[in-house]
């Protein structure tokens, strides 16, 4: 059976706050527990205003308090913008404080545009492989080794001897090559960057090289759900979403707007193909209509597990949305 976890970019709703979008993240990590959903994963993103996830490990800690058998992690962590021993600190100290609980998914984009990336990094200079090396630099502070690269290691405390489960994340070739190499869980961005999707997943599985972490490719996707209790009422919800889509590729990053109807309908061509582009791997309607939407994409890719995020601007109906994805999955499995 395919498994279902949930992504939550704790949205900052047009009228709302950053303290209310922290509140409703702990909620819906409460009621995605109830709902029986594997992991809770936030990401890292930066100035954007409907965007509360910015500082990833906080969040992570907000959440963890208030729940308490669902995995938490991130999904991911841009570890360019990072030292890697500050990563290890912070992670290292989420698994002293919900130990077996708590996910690293890292990502090596800078999440947000090159001008704050600049403000976060100072200096975008790098070659090829520091992505790579930060990650084994990364494992090697989890780990306590005593040396790192031939030189007398740095002990992370918190972080040696923790045990966060490390996934690697990307919406290229190159996150896969990376996973497979180092024996590590891999999660594609399809919910947004859906076009390298199956090329990914086959380089990854075909290069798998068993880990003390992971003997086998174990493989994750992204997956927009946008669920109610009729197909005319989930579409209206999704329009929330596809409006901060739009905003977002047309340079105009705005809070997630209230739902419109007719929006799709409503655009201009350009327009109504960034959406038909960006929202590939979706499913929008009732129960029956997300079911069906679940197993054609679970048989096209074959993933272990579907990380379904759905951004809907109405709380109540989010909620509802995910329990009813959760239903849906229930029942492709029966069916299956």
């Amino acid at each position: 059976m395919t498994t279902l976890s949930l992504l939550d970019l704790v949205p900052v709703v047009e009228g709302g706050t950053v303290g209310q979008a922290l509140a409703n993240a702990a909620d819906l990590a409460r009621h995605a527990e109830a709902s029986g959903y594997h992991r809770y994963w936030t990401a890292e993103h930066h100035g954007m205003a409907g965007i509360a996830s910015a500082a990833t490990a906080v969040v992570l800690a907000h959440v963890g308090a208030a729940t308490s058998t669902i995995r938490i992690g991130a999904g991911g962590i841009m570890l360019p913008n990072h030292a890697p021993l500050v990563i290890a600190e912070q992670f290292g100290t989420l698994d002293a404080l919900f130990p077996g609980r708590v996910d690293l998914g890292l990502g090596r984009a800078p999440g947000s545009d090159q001008r704050v990336a600049m403000a976060i990094r100072r200096n975008l200079d790098s070659d090829a492989n520091a992505f790579p090396r930060d990650v084994i630099e990364l494992q090697s502070y989890f780990a306590g080794a005593d040396d790192f690269g031939g030189q007398p290691a740095i002990r992370a405390t918190p972080g040696a001897g923790a045990k966060p489960e490390m996934w690697i994340l990307g919406s290229s070739l190159f996150g896969a090559q990376l996973a497979a190499m180092l024996g590590l869980p891999y999660a594609f961005a399809s919910h947004f960057a859906p076009d390298a999707l199956d090329q990914a997943l086959a380089f990854y599985r075909r290069d798998f090289r068993p880990s003390a972490q992971l003997d086998r490719p174990y493989a994750m996707a992204g997956f927009n759900v946008f669920a109610a209790d009729s197909d005319d009422e989930a579409e209206w919800l999704a329009s929330s979403q596809q409006q901060a889509f739009v905003a977002l590729r047309t340079g105009n990053p705005r809070q997630l707007p209230p739902p419109v109807a007719g929006y799709r309908d409503s655009l201009p061509p350009q327009h109504a193909a960034i959406l038909d582009h960006v929202l590939q791997c979706s499913a929008i309607g009732d129960r029956a209509t997300v079911a069906r939407g679940l197993a054609a994409f679970v048989e096209r890719t074959g993933v272990d597990e579907i990380m379904v995020t759905s951004s809907i601007y109405d709380h109540a109906a989010r909620k509802r949305s995910i329990a009813i994805a959760a239903e849906a999955m229930r029942e492709t499995a029966v069916a299956a």
